[in-house]
Formats: structure tokens, C-alpha cells, sequence
């Protein structure tokens, strides 16, 4: 039988090794952490996102773990209101929900299991790929077990060992920030309406919102060109002091339950090319995406399924390699230019927020001219979202 050993057993890697075994795929799914709880998890599914997940039969998993809709969007500048839209963004459409992604995981783990050709190689990482006439012909093990594949496919995040292994360049797009996220108790603000706040006050910028599990969540923009020791500064009060005075007062009252951030260094590109004999690359591994509108775990999401669409009938010949490898040329060259256009509105979000970090003139007059301008500014706003949201393809589970 034709056996593929996925690395990474986050939303890319088990969903994948999910609808694989379910259409009778041997599949070994490695995963070097212990735990699918992490300080940080993508909760965000956008239309596109819980699309795919319903595609995936995953849409009552949903339904069933924590989660929770953001009901608006709501900017902040120089502490006026600026522009709010509400949520759906489009008549009939599906609100941004926010998941439990631990619960998701645990989810889908229980799905892929019911599966008697799927393993799941929980604590131990991958060492190395091993190589046959210059094709990947499987993985070596932190613990020196060997496992032979067919096919190995690295859904390992952005850090990607696979992509180490295999030599796949990733080209890097310069990112300006970083991330500092925090957790907290909620407010009663939160609760009656999970409003994401997007708060600009001189060059301090962050989002708040009540995520899937009740706890408020905060990413603060970290500027490279301007180092601070973020370890030590008071967090609960340079957050009160950017933040209209409601949300100053619960910051204030909530300072020695601010559990201490975290740090994430923001990784952006596209490797050129996905694969090579016998290995793929799929999700943040292929192309690490912006924070931006959380478009990480939509995108992976979508590459799953267009993965396998083409993989199965590849691998469910006996074995065919040549078949295989060719699938894997064909998934990138669907996946790629949806990819190319995300990133590109990414990076458009990105280049309108340093002219309001760089230029005070410009955060002064969109506070003092908000009544004036701010429907424009919501309606190109809204015009991007709604690209980001639903995606440039239509992707469809064919097999």
C-alpha cells in the first residue's frame, strides 16, 4: 500500500491526514510537541476558511468545540472612532468566527483516527529526511526510527524543518513589525458584542478582541526600527494609555492579570517551488503568511483540499511515483496565484498602516476629518476585506 508520512499536525497536517485516510491512504502523521495547547493558536476562520472546513464535513466540529463570531470591526485613531463595519460583511454571508484550535485539533484527531490506516506520532520531531536516487523516500526520527514513505509532505509551519531538508528556498518579503500577544480576563464590553478594536494612538497600534474561549487577546505592533525592552515596560499601563478611556479603565483594573506576552516574529513569503521527488510543501510551510486578517490557517485550509484532490488518485495507484510527483507540480500551480494575490492585499493592509505610523499629519487629520472621510476610508477598507475573505478560487473537494 502507498504510504505518505505528514509532518505537523496542526490544521494543515491533520486535516490533510484526515481526508487521506478516510479515502483508504496509509498515512503516519508526526508531530514533535506533546500537546496541541500552545500559548499562541490562529483561532480566526473567515468565510473562506469555514468553507473549506464544511467542505472537509468538519462544519458540526465547529459547532461543537468553543467558538465565537466577531459581531464588528471598529478602528480607532488618535482615540476618536474612525469607521465600523458589522459582521457578515455580506448579505447572507458567514461572520469571521473565532475557534478553539486545540479543540479543533482534538476534533479532527478523533475523526483521522476511526481510520485503521492512520498513526499519529505524538512527542517526537523529525531529524532528517532520508533520499533514494535523489527522490525523498521518507524520515528519521529524533529517536532514530526510520519510516519509509512514498510521499512526504511537511505542514510544519513557517520554521518548516522539511523545507530545510528538502532545500526549498523560502523568499522572504521585509516585514517592518513584529508581535506582542497578550491575554486577559474580558470585559462586559466584550461580552454583550465581540467587537475587534484596531487602536492607533501615535505610533502605538493594537487589536483587541474576545477570543474563542472568553479570554480578551491583544497583538501589539512592534516596531523594528524602533527596539524597545518590552520585557520590562508596564504593560497594563502603555496599553491603558493608547486606548480609549473604557477600554483604559479595564486594563488598568485587570494589570496583574495580564499574563506576561509573547513574542512572535513575523515571517512572510513564498518559496518558489513547493516540492520536489517525493516531497511537498503545503500551508504557512510554503508560504508563511501576514498576520493580516488571519489569513494562515483560511489558506491552508484551501491548500488541503486542493491537495487532496490530486493526490488521491495519484497515491491510490500502486505505487506510482511518476504519478505522484507530478500531482505535486499540479497542486502548486493551483494553489500559487491565490497565494500570490493574499499576500499581495497583506501587504497592501500593511503599507496603509506604516503611512499612518510614519506621518502624524496624516493620524491627525483622519481623527479631525473622520465625519468627512471616514465612509471613503471604510469603503476601501471594506473593498479588501471582502477579497480577503473570500478568496480568489473556487475550491472544491473532488474526490
Amino acid at each position: 500500500m502507498t504510504q505518505v508520512v505528514i509532518i505537523g499536525a496542526g490544521p494543515t497536517g491533520l486535516t490533510l491526514a484526515m481526508l487521506l485516510a478516510q479515502r483508504g491512504i496509509s498515512v503516519k502523521l508526526i508531530e514533535a510537541s506533546g500537546s496541541f495547547r500552545r500559548i499562541f493558536r490562529g483561532e480566526a476562520l473567515m468565510p473562506s476558511g469555514l468553507d473549506a472546513i464544511d467542505r472537509m464535513g468538519l462544519a458540526d466540529v465547529v459547532e461543537q468545540i468553543p467558538h465565537r463570531s466577531i459581531d464588528a470591526w471598529e478602528f480607532h485613531i488618535e482615540n476618536r472612532p474612525i469607521f465600523r463595519v458589522d459582521e457578515p460583511m455580506e448579505s447572507g454571508g458567514k461572520p469571521c468566527t473565532l475557534v478553539s484550535q486545540p479543540a479543533l485539533l482534538e476534533a479532527v484527531l478523533d475523526r483521522a483516527a476511526q481510520c485503521e490506516n492512520f498513526e499519529l506520532i505524538q512527542g517526537t520531531a523529525v531529524r532528517e529526511l532520508l533520499w533514494q536516487n535523489e527522490r525523498v523516500s521518507g524520515v528519521r526520527l529524533s529517536d532514530d526510527r526510520e519510516i519509509a514513505a512514498d510521499l512526504v509532505i511537511g505542514a510544519d509551519g513557517r520554521n518548516s524543518i522539511v523545507r530545510q531538508q528538502a532545500q526549498l528556498e523560502l523568499v522572504q518579503v521585509n516585514q517592518s513589525f513584529d508581535i506582542l500577544w497578550f491575554k486577559l480576563p474580558t470585559s462586559p464590553d466584550f461580552q454583550a458584542e465581540n467587537v475587534f478594536h484596531s487602536v492607533l494612538r501615535g505610533q502605538n497600534a493594537f487589536g483587541v478582541f474576545q477570543g474563542s474561549e472568553g479570554n480578551l487577546q491583544v497583538g501589539w505592533s512592534l516596531h523594528r526600527d524602533k527596539p524597545v525592552e518590552w520585557q520590562k515596560v508596564d504593560w497594563a499601563e502603555k496599553l491603558a494609555a493608547a486606548s480609549p478611556e473604557w477600554l483604559a479603565s479595564h486594563f488598568r483594573a485587570q494589570k496583574d492579570a495580564i499574563e506576561r506576552p509573547l513574542l512572535l516574529s513575523i515571517v512572510v513569503g513564498r518559496c518558489p517551488q513547493w516540492h520536489r521527488p517525493g516531497v511537498l510543501l503545503l500551508g504557512d510551510a510554503a508560504h508563511p503568511m501576514s498576520p493580516i486578517r488571519a489569513q494562515g490557517i483560511n489558506m491552508a485550509l484551501r491548500d488541503v483540499i486542493v491537495a487532496t484532490n490530486h493526490l488521491v488518485p495519484a497515491l491510490q495507484q500502486s505505487p506510482n511515483l511518476t504519478a505522484i510527483d507530478t500531482a505535486l507540480a499540479q497542486i502548486q500551480t493551483e494553489r500559487e496565484p491565490e497565494i500570490i494575490e493574499i499576500q499581495r492585499l497583506q501587504q497592501a493592509e500593511v503599507a496603509q498602516a506604516e503611512l499612518m505610523h510614519n506621518y502624524p499629519i496624516l493620524r491627525h487629520a483622519a481623527s479631525l476629518l473622520a465625519p468627512a472621510i471616514g465612509g471613503r476610508i471604510r469603503h476601501r477598507w471594506l473593498d479588501r476585506q471582502l477579497q480577503l475573505r473570500r478568496g480568489f478560487s473556487q475550491v472544491d473537494l473532488k474526490v
